[in-house]
Order: structure tokens, then C-alpha cells, then sequence
């Protein structure tokens, strides 16, 4: 029986009895990292360590755990083999690996093939059947070298501290606050969290990575430091006792024009961990499957973008349009 794959509120596998990102709880649940919009309260889950602490840090109440490290093989009731691979997308973050007598599947979640500061290298295995995200899945989204986009962040922080203005980076607390406090701490800089991204970090460090020193946005002392926080609505005016201070978003959508002006920010940079449009072509041609099917973003464009090169491949929850050769 060839690879069944359903989608509402999350994938879900018939041939092995879980789901896969369920944004609603569930009886099993694969979870691939602790974004909120990959937890819910499931009864039973399988993640990493590092997901399964993130997730209790960030949703309260008791479930079934089953942790897995990195290519440990586990043996489901439905007779399938499961193995966990890094994602490259925040620390701690999975793809599932699924084997069956009818052959191999992949589900990325989330996933950036580049290496990231603040997530372990992402890994390419090979798979019958794909199942990927594709957030940045049109030709646009050529990210720029990783080198250039630190040297921007860094030179936007020293430019305004060197003129007595607070720099302020504004990212996801969970796993792009890690990443700049990287970029910037190991830069010499020294570095206030917000509250959110603060306790996550606390994480982070608990849980063996090792980050450059930071510290808890001081309401009475954050001059001098570059200062990182959650970008929440009316972000300007929610940090308006910070003054004078020089604002800029970390986001892949800073590759889109206006990036500046929807965010309010004097700056925009394309720091994201998610695969850029190159990195996902690549990533199907490592893995080699017979079928994909893609999920999030542009997810139709990309699935025809597929076909073009030969590979058999589907949207998952959208119509697919039928492409005929004249």
C-alpha cells in the first residue's frame, strides 16, 4: 500500500497512526520544533530533547513523551521504523524519517539547509516519498552569504551605538533571538534580551548550547548594549521609553520590497531559518525521492516548479493544477 498523506490542521499518516505538526491536540503527534505554531496540547508526543523542553517551557500540562535522539531508530506499534534527523531550523529541531516494507518517508517541518549559528547542521537523508516545507518557494528568494548579512547587522549596531543610539534588533524570541545573539555577542557587543527571549535563552544555555553573555532588558540601563526583542504589534510605540533608539527587523521577508515600511523599522535583514528558494531545489536533489508533496508558502508554485524538473510532486490541501506539454 503506497504512502497515505492527509492534511487538516497538520499532516497525519494512516499507515502509522500520527500526526505530524498538528496545530489542533491530538491522541500522537510528531512535534518538530517549538514554534507555537507546531505545539498543541497532544496526549502523546514524539520530539527531541531539546523540542520536548522548549515545548514544556512554553504549554503547560502533562503528556506522553517519547525522546528520541538524532538517527536513533524507534519501532512504532504499526510496525514502522522512525528515526529523527536535525532540521537546521532552531535548536532542537527534527524531520521524521518514517520506514515501512512499502518503502521511505521524509517530513521536514521546518528546515534550513544553510548552517545556523544557533542550530545543529541540517541533514539530507534519502526518501521514497517527500514531504516539505516551502515558505520561500519561488525564484525570488536568494538569500545573500550568511557573511554578508552578519557584517550588515553588526555595522547597523556599532554605527548607532558609536552615535549613543539604542540598536534594536527585532526577531522571534525562540530560536532568531539565539541566532543574533550569536552574531552580535561573539561580535564584542554586549547584548539585553527582552523578557521572552531571555527565558528562552536561559533555555538554551541549560540545554549545552554555548551562547556570548547576555543580559535582561534594564529598563534604567540599556545604554550601550544592543537590545533584542519580540516583534509584536505597535512594536515601536511598546518599546517607546527606549530613546533614542535605531530599529531593524531579522526576517527572510526582508527580500521582499517595502519590508522597511510594513515593519516600521529604519532596517530590514534577511536572516531567516528557513531554506531559501535555491536551498530547497538542492534539497530535493539530495534526498532523491520518487514523490513530493509541499506544505506552507508558496507551496503550489514550487510543486509545479518540481514537475518542470521531472520530479513527480503535489501541494498538499490546494488544487494542482494539471501541466500539459503543447
Amino acid at each position: 500500500m503506497p504512502w497515505e498523506v492527509l492534511f487538516k490542521d497538520g499532516v497525519y499518516l494512516p499507515q502509522i497512526g500520527w500526526w505530524l505538526d498538528a496545530r489542533r491536540s491530538q491522541t500522537r503527534a510528531f512535534v518538530s520544533h517549538a514554534h507555537g505554531d507546531h505545539i498543541a496540547a497532544h496526549k502523546e508526543i514524539i520530539a527531541t530533547r531539546t523540542t520536548a523542553s522548549l515545548m514544556r517551557l512554553r504549554l503547560g500540562g502533562k503528556r506522553q513523551e517519547t525522546i528520541l535522539d538524532f538517527n536513533q531508530p524507534w519501532q512504532s506499534d504499526f510496525g514502522c521504523e522512525m528515526r529523527l534527523f536535525p532540521a537546521g531550523h532552531i535548536f532542537g529541531s527534527a524531520m521524521l524519517h518514517a520506514t515501512t516494507e512499502h518503502g521511505s518517508l521524509l517530513y521536514t517541518g521546518d528546515f534550513k539547509l544553510r548552517p545556523s549559528l544557533a542550530a545543529e547542521p541540517c541533514a539530507t537523508p534519502r526518501a521514497d516519498v517527500l514531504i516539505m516545507e516551502t515558505t520561500f518557494g519561488l525564484p525570488r528568494y536568494v538569500f545573500p552569504p550568511a557573511e554578508e548579512i552578519e557584517t550588515g547587522i553588526i555595522n547597523f549596531c556599532r554605527e548607532a551605538l558609536t552615535e549613543k543610539i539604542a540598536p534594536v534588533l527585532f526577531a522571534y524570541s525562540l530560536g532568531k533571538t539565539q541566532e543574533l545573539l550569536q552574531i552580535v555577542g561573539h561580535a564584542g557587543l554586549p547584548v539585553m534580551l527582552h523578557s521572552h527571549g531571555y527565558k528562552m535563552t536561559q533555555r538554551y544555555a541549560e540545554l549545552g548550547m554555548k551562547l556570548p553573555r547576555f543580559s535582561l532588558l534594564d529598563t534604567g540601563n540599556y545604554a550601550g548594549h544592543v537590545i533584542i526583542a519580540p516583534p509584536t504589534p505597535g512594536r515601536s510605540e511598546s518599546l517607546s521609553w527606549i530613546n533614542p533608539k535605531r530599529t531593524a527587523v531579522a526576517t527572510g521577508w526582508a527580500m521582499d520590497s517595502g519590508a522597511i515600511y510594513r515593519n516600521g523599522c529604519d532596517a530590514a535583514f534577511p536572516l531567516s531559518d528557513h531554506a531559501d528558494y535555491p536551498d530547497l531545489l538542492a534539497f530535493v536533489d539530495q534526498v532523491q525521492p520518487k514523490i513530493v508533496y509541499t506544505l506552507h508558502g508558496f507551496a503550489k508554485e514550487f510543486a509545479a516548479t518540481l514537475r518542470a524538473r521531472g520530479v513527480e510532486a503535489w501541494a498538499i490541501g490546494q488544487q494542482n493544477q494539471m501541466d500539459l506539454s503543447l
